[in-house]
């Protein structure tokens, strides 16, 4: 069993062998919970799900889709903006 210490800014260190334990690495994210009897838990905070984002940028995009000749249309055209900007 392992021990911390709370810091004055209230800050604990997890020990080596709990963050060994858990393939913890700086920048992961613990949920923290306070179970019956004053125990307290952490765990992994699940990434969330990729199904989740669906949508999530929709309200950015125009209101119809964009058909493949506009989108060939279009790169076509940054291309040759692009082209002529190095021939300068």
């Amino acid at each position: 069993m392992s021990s911390t210490t709370i810091t004055s800014k209230g800050q604990i260190t997890l020990p080596k062998e709990v963050r060994d334990r858990l393939a913890l690495k700086q920048g992961d994210r613990l949920e923290v919970t306070v179970g019956r009897n004053g125990v307290l838990m952490l765990a992994r905070e699940k990434a969330p799900a990729v199904a989740d984002a669906y949508g999530l940028l929709q309200h950015l995009g125009k209101s119809r889709r964009a058909s493949v000749r506009e989108m060939r249309t279009a790169v076509r055209k940054r291309a040759r903006r692009k082209h002529a900007a190095r021939r300068s």
